[in-house]
């Protein structure tokens, strides 16, 4: 613990904007002052109104519509990317140029390319004692962290598969506005760049150091063709990004794997699921049910198998403090642990996970889906050939 304050700034001040700013202001509370004091300091978005409330509602002492000076100010030691994907390279950009820490919501970048070229830069400065953290916040749920150790004491055993999907039906309605999430130019991609980094990123943390994926087969598709302009919804334009993708996954050890996406998943809400199959257990989680992690034992006499359904509930390390143990999870909290972790990866001057390399890998899965789906064939990975 110091008692130095570690400066914020947030830039964006959209949903995931006021979610990293409740997480900042709640730090203090939940982690009984550690792992350090925290100063708002700055609050960006391009829409002057939004800026204004960041600082009124946030409790930011400075609002501009300028991301530099948020990045260049004497007093912001570390910048919160909060917008949209086709905008964050120009912001990581100049915060490495400030040497300032970064947390950024995912995915990394607007594509792959982009993505290698950013963790070039960054391995640049990281040496200087920069830090580097991806917001993967699903890592940080209890039920996550508890499936981790588990995969890290060898739990399932050998893999046999992995199966993961991620499904909302936010966009069933055909007459839902081409807004920034269905334009190319602006996310890089559909869903599987959107709702995509999130199951990929849990896939690759829970199988690091057990399994690693070698080659995909994917698919893609647009099911709604167009929709209504935002600024005139009697006009319509082609949808050109994808509304549904999955993938086949063949694994280093001869596992296999399977990933689902859609925004069209009628009837779904929040729905990431996943399960881990090996020769001697099995794990099983959905967000829905967040406070649980199914487990099944195999190491057990017959008579004894079942799935056992292990509460995990607000289960965190100390020093979280607040709210106690017992209580029920809510989806704001895995933020709030994420971000006590780069925090503390700072104060402490360790490496942050998910970081940039991680952020990158992913990036690399969905290429690799997306060249698959253009193609017809399977992909190998790495893309470079790159040993690993």
């Amino acid at each position: 613990m110091t008692d130095k304050p570690v400066g914020i700034g947030v830039i964006g001040f959209g949903l995931m904007g006021r979610v990293h700013t409740y997480a900042w202001r709640s730090i203090p509370l939940f982690y009984d002052g550690q792992p350090c004091p925290i100063e708002l300091v700055a609050v960006c978005d391009v829409d002057e109104r939004a800026a204004k409330k960041g600082m009124e509602q946030g409790g930011f002492s400075f609002w501009t519509t300028d991301f530099r000076e948020v990045v260049h100010h004497p007093k912001v030691d570390l910048v919160d990317i909060c917008v949209p994907n086709r905008d964050h390279a120009p912001i990581i950009r100049e915060a490495l140029a400030a040497k300032k820490h970064i947390y950024c919501e995912k995915p990394l970048a607007l594509n792959y390319e982009e993505a290698k070229a950013l963790v070039k830069e960054a391995s640049a400065v990281s040496a200087e004692g920069i830090k580097f953290q991806l917001v993967s916040e699903y890592r940080f749920f209890p039920a996550m962290l508890k499936a981790k150790e588990l995969m890290t004491n060898n739990f399932v055993g050998r893999l046999f598969h992995f199966r993961g999907c991620y499904l909302h039906s936010g966009y069933v309605d055909p007459n839902r506005p081409l807004e920034w999430r269905l334009r190319k130019e602006i996310i890089g991609g559909g869903v599987l760049v959107d709702l995509g980094p999130h199951l990929l990123d849990l896939m690759l943390y829970l199988l690091e150091g057990v399994d690693r994926p070698i080659a995909v087969s994917g698919a893609v598709e647009t099911f709604i063709k167009e929709r209504p302009l935002p600024e005139d919804r009697t006009r319509k334009a082609p949808v050109e990004v994808d509304d549904a993708a999955w993938a086949l996954i063949r694994f280093e050890s001869g596992a296999v794997g399977t990933v689902e996406f859609s925004r069209v998943a009628t009837g779904t809400e929040d729905e990431l699921r996943l399960e881990v199959h090996g020769d001697r257990g099995a794990l099983g989680f959905n967000l829905m049910e967040p406070n649980w992690l199914w487990t099944f034992d195999r190491t057990l006499p017959a008579n004894r198998w079942g799935y056992q359904k292990l509460s995990t509930v607000q289960k965190y390390p100390a020093p979280a403090s607040y709210p106690s143990p017992k209580f029920t999870l809510g989806w704001t909290r895995s933020h709030i642990h994420a971000q006590f972790s780069f925090l503390k990866a700072i104060v402490d001057d360790t490496p942050p996970k998910p970081d940039f390399t991680d952020g990158l890998k992913v990036h690399e899965l969905m290429e690799a889906i997306y060249r698959s789906a253009a193609s017809g064939q399977w992909v190998s990975l790495p893309l470079d050939g790159r040993p690993r």
